[in-house]
């Protein structure tokens, strides 16, 4: 039977219409399904004749006329280059350094490898175009440690849990930088942080760090203006204002209050800019120079920020899908018109990114100044709000009428919406992968590594039309090959080390594809068990991975062997009393399994307290080159970051840790367990080198 058109259209734009789900069952979108997620691509299939205009749109972009802008290659190898040039083509270079170059494609129309590292103009038949030559992996963790095999370890933190004197409730940049110093002095290599992305600024209720206005900018809430202002400045603010009674307040909560501290940290910042642009500022010039370099990506978001106040101001709301066509986009004249119009508040936006900025700057230049090899992680999350800043300002590259989810598996049995939006593969081609080269850059800037949120991302994701139930989904396929590239190149560029999340249902092959490129996987002691209660033994941890003992979505490992998650689940009804029962048995099973694994490598363990530590050891004995510690195993909490699943009920992105930032690592507990695990690293370096 012939293909129908659909199915047809559906797969010339990477569309999968058969999957298998966690059980290894076979499944099929539908064809309604099918339609709206088209729709979503920018491919209308409601009819026949659209189907049939849809098509015709691919075959004329899919022309060889239509050479993209940016095409990637592996350094040392050809490129195939026959479908848009004859063989023999002379072919002009401008080297990334400005040096001139001539080739000329082989016999079979491929440009040959001897093009370096780089990004090179090339022109062939008066056809210019980029060409990105990656290395053949990622900057890898024995060139960042200079240790062969590298052993090396570090800690995880959320930032907004810590705590210093004058944060104004929640940690900040400089508590980062205290923590960094204070973890660096103590061995440690690398830090691992929470997202921190810009957040709407409108509505503080919704902090999730992994749903951002922007990846390209950051959370001017995380800025520390005493770092770079002086204390003083900030302190006459304070008083102007009239913040310090609430400052006090809201610094002795055991959760962070988002909303308040949000207000309060703008109107702090809103008074120091005041004070800033008055006069010749001794900053002013380094403030010039930031703006300039931000470019207009900055420039964008300063002025998305603007119109999103001005929006909701005049009751249009904070979407700008909702807000009037002559503000639907940055390129159009109203809007820089009235971004002009406003000069002050734009700038002011560009104020408190440039405070941020700076202050994580030096926070990784303490890390990296205090001996450590790696420095910060930065997190980056698998997508962005449809309605904020960066789906706004990329509207050819980003897919805002489509949701990244994911579809039904054992644990989730409706399926996951994550409320956010993904590149869309089509329009990064289409203009030559600025979006997602910028996003690295970005997040690359003050970091030695990169942990990437649900890594499978970079082959396909799970989209769900706006509106729809995330079983009403399918996978759309991503160009990982070019991808991975552009990626390798923008890790060797910075000297930063890629992690890659890859928890979940992974597609077949794609953690090999990955380890060639050297992007670390992630294994999860609670995860390495199979059947439940039998762990993985120490030398049979993979050496491409980091190991850890925990993520934000899980409960701590006090609070796992408590069943705190569970008991949680039961208090907000997330679970029927069937299914909590046999969780509690597997639990108890899990529990036993790992005391007497653990108990085999270390001797009989007296209590629970005992029992973390030697689960510290224990990743820190396997083979990973990476082991990182999250902050909360460290010191023995039994509440998780987050819930998943949740938005009410459960404090999620709201802890905080109850003693100073400069006191954690002198916890007696984190202490020693900071030497258990870096006795089990060097233990194991010794035993594999």
């Amino acid at each position: 039977m012939s293909e129908l058109p659909l199915h047809r259209l559906a797969a010339r734009v990477g569309l999968a219409r058969d999957w298998v789900d966690a059980n290894d069952r076979p499944q099929r979108v539908s064809d309604d399904v099918l339609r709206q997620v088209l729709a979503g691509l920018g491919h209308p299939a409601e009819d026949e004749t659209a189907i049939a205009a849809s098509l015709q749109a691919l075959d004329e972009a899919d022309d060889a006329d239509h050479l993209p802008p940016l095409l990637t290659a592996d350094v040392g190898l050809p490129l195939d280059l026959a479908r848009y040039f004859a063989p023999g083509s002379p072919v002009q270079c401008t080297l990334e350094n400005g040096d001139p170059l001539t080739l000329a494609l082989d016999g079979q129309a491929q440009l040959p490898g001897e093009l370096p590292v780089g990004y090179h103009q090339l022109n062939i038949d008066d056809r210019p175009f980029t060409l990105a030559v990656a290395p053949a992996r990622c900057h890898a963790l024995d060139e960042a440690t200079e240790q062969s095999p590298p052993r090396c370890w570090g800690l995880a933190v959320q930032l907004y849990s810590l705590r210093r004197p004058g944060d104004g409730g929640y940690g900040d940049c400089l508590a980062l930088e205290q923590l960094a110093r204070a973890a660096a002095e103590r061995g440690a290599d690398a830090l691992a942080i929470s997202p921190i992305h810009a957040l709407s600024a409108i509505g503080q209720r919704h902090y999730s760090p992994y749903s951002p206005s922007s990846r390209l900018l950051l959370n001017t809430l995380y800025a520390s203006p005493a770092a770079l202002l002086g204390e003083r400045e900030v302190r006459m603010a304070i008083e102007a204002c009239q913040l310090q009674p609430l400052l006090d307040e809201l610094e002795q909560l055991p959760l962070v209050d988002w909303p308040r501290a949000a207000e309060a940290r703008q109107q702090l910042l809103q008074a120091l800019y005041k004070d800033f642009s008055r006069g010749a500022h001794p900053l002013q010039k380094d403030f010039d120079s930031y703006r300039e370099a931000g470019g207009q990506a900055l420039l964008h978001h300063c002025w998305f920020q603007v119109l999103q106040a001005e929006a909701v101001a005049r009751g249009l709301g904070a979407d700008w899908r909702n807000w009037p066509s002559a503000w639907h986009d940055p390129y159009q004249p109203e809007v820089e018109a009235f971004a002009s119009a406003c000069p002050a508040q734009v700038e002011f936006h560009a104020f408190c990114q440039w405070l941020t900025e700076r202050g994580l700057q030096r926070a990784q230049e303490a890390a990296r100044g205090n001996g450590m090899a790696v420095g910060l992680i930065a997190d980056l999350a698998v997508g962005a709000d449809g309605a904020g800043s960066q789906a706004w300002s990329r509207q050819d590259e980003l897919l805002a009428d489509l949701k990244v989810g994911a579809p039904p598996d054992i644990l989730n049995r409706q399926g996951q919406d994550w409320g956010i939006c993904a590149f869309s593969p089509e329009g990064l081609k289409r203009n030559g992968y600025r979006a997602f080269i910028e996003m690295l850059r970005a997040n690359l800037a003050h970091a030695g590594g990169l942990r990437i949120d649900h890594v499978m991302g970079l082959r396909r994701l799970w989209l769900i039309p706006r509106g729809a139930r995330p079983s009403e989904g399918a996978y759309l396929n991503y160009p990982l090959d070019d991808l991975l590239r552009l990626l390798a190149l923008e890790s060797v560029r910075h000297r930063a080390v890629i992690l890659g999340e890859d928890l979940g249902t992974v597609p077949e092959g794609l953690r090999e594809t990955l380890a060639a490129k050297a992007v670390l996987g992630m294994r999860v002691l609670p995860f390495e068990q199979q059947p439940p209660g039998h762990f993985k033994p120490i030398l049979d941890w993979p050496d491409n991975a980091l190991a850890t003992t925990g993520t934000h979505d899980l409960a701590p490992l006090a609070g796992w062997l408590q069943a705190r998650d569970i008991d949680w689940s039961h208090r907000l009804q997330l679970v029927d009393a069937a299914a909590e029962l046999h969780w509690r048995h597997t639990r108890q099973r899990e529990r036993d399994g790992l005391r007497r694994t653990l108990e085999q490598n270390y001797g009989a363990l007296a209590d629970d307290d005992a029992l973390i530590d030697a689960a510290i050891r224990y990743v820190g004995h396997t083979r990973a080159p990476l082991v990182l510690v999250p902050l909360e195993d460290l010191l023995g909490c039994d509440e998780q970051p987050n819930l998943p699943g949740t938005t009410d009920g459960h404090p999620n992105w709201r802890r905080r840790f109850a003693r100073p930032v400069r006191e954690l690592l002198d916890d007696e507990d984190a202490a020693r367990r900071l030497e258990l695990l870096a006795q089990a690293r060097e233990q194991a370096w010794e035993r594999d080198r």
